[in-house]
């Protein structure tokens, strides 16, 4: 066995899992990440990659697949750094495990991160999202579930991992009803909920029925609703909300969209950024900046708050000094 092979096996069980207690989701996505790697590498090779090395996976190498995420992959620059991420990681916890390739270990770190233009959010109008809501075909037990996922989702933007983890008793519905989510980095949070989406929920709930530990959105079988299949039912619905409401189809409506739409209508009510970066589970109010920059009506409103600019007054006469009097006479 190559010296690749139980560094980077340590480096899942020993370093994620056990120290690390990372998430599944981390988990995933580093794994995704290392058999795109390992994949790209052994057809350059030739070899399986069961026979790599650590000296096979050198800095150019790595630049190289990180070029051939972006250009034959067409992947983003976000997510080719967030590739870069798990490989630093893992070369962070190689360097204590096989110190005779330092060298090699010392130039994949040196790689940086690429900067990049941040796009500004895409959300819905109110207009929009009531359209979206209205989609499903509420005559069909498919329809009533998709009809209350999104009238939640938009009411409280839930990440979808969120959406999709809810249970039954997550649910609550009595005085001061919420919510509970157990959010990224292993952060439990309660939403609270408009009258409406109680009403919704408190309905849905008793045609659901289950046991506490039943998904609250399940699929036909009584399963969790996978990311994708999350996806493809909001795309579903909102193509055909396009038909009622135009502007829809000029958009890429994601479930990542609602949560940017629960944030835009926080943030033209009123509510302090620090509140919305609370709502949403963001460890610091840097990553809610961005919905300030999304809405054009909150500036105009900061521009009418303005004074009108006014002709500075007039200066009193100073006499030129002598010596430059005597330069300019020259």
């Amino acid at each position: 066995m190559s010296d690749l092979a139980p560094v980077l096996q340590a480096f899942f069980t020993d370093k994620l899992m056990r120290q690390r207690q990372a998430s599944p989701h981390t988990v995933s996505s580093y794994r995704d990440t290392f058999k795109l790697l390992l994949t790209f590498v052994a057809e350059r090779t030739g070899r399986n990659p069961a026979r790599l090395g650590l000296g096979d996976l050198d800095a150019p190498t790595v630049g190289a697949f990180l070029q051939h995420l972006e250009t034959v992959r067409g992947n983003t620059v976000a997510t080719r750094n967030t590739r870069l991420t798990a490989i630093h990681s893992f070369y962070r916890y190689a360097m204590l495990r096989a110190p005779d390739h330092a060298a090699l270990i010392q130039r994949v770190l040196a790689i940086p991160s690429k900067r990049f233009d941040r796009a500004i959010v895409s959300y819905l109008t109110p207009a929009e999202a009531h359209a979206l809501i209205a989609a499903p075909d509420r005559t069909t037990w498919i329809g009533r579930r998709d009809h209350t996922l999104l009238l939640t989702d938009v009411h409280t933007g839930l990440r979808v991992s969120e959406l999709t983890g809810l249970q039954v008793a997550d649910v609550h519905l009595d005085t001061g009803p919420h919510l509970r989510c157990h959010g990224k980095g292993r952060k439990d949070r309660c939403t609270p909920l408009t009258t409406g989406t109680v009403t919704t929920l408190r309905a849905w709930l008793a045609e659901r029925g289950g046991q506490n530990g039943d998904s609250l959105f399940p699929t036909r079988r009584g399963g969790q609703l996978s990311r994708d299949a999350v996806q493809r039912l909001v795309a579903k619905h909102a193509a055909t909300a396009a038909t009622a409401c135009p502007s829809l189809s000029e958009k890429n409506v994601t479930p990542h969209t609602l949560r940017h739409t629960t944030a835009m209508a926080l943030l033209r009510a009123g509510v302090d950024i620090s509140m919305i970066a609370l709502w949403l589970g963001h460890e610091s109010t840097e990553a809610t900046q961005v919905y300030l920059h999304a809405d054009m009506t909150i500036k105009e409103r900061a521009l009418a708050r303005m004074a009108p600019p006014t002709q500075p007054p007039p200066s009193r006469y100073k006499p030129p000094d002598a010596l430059l009097a005597y330069l300019d006479s020259l």
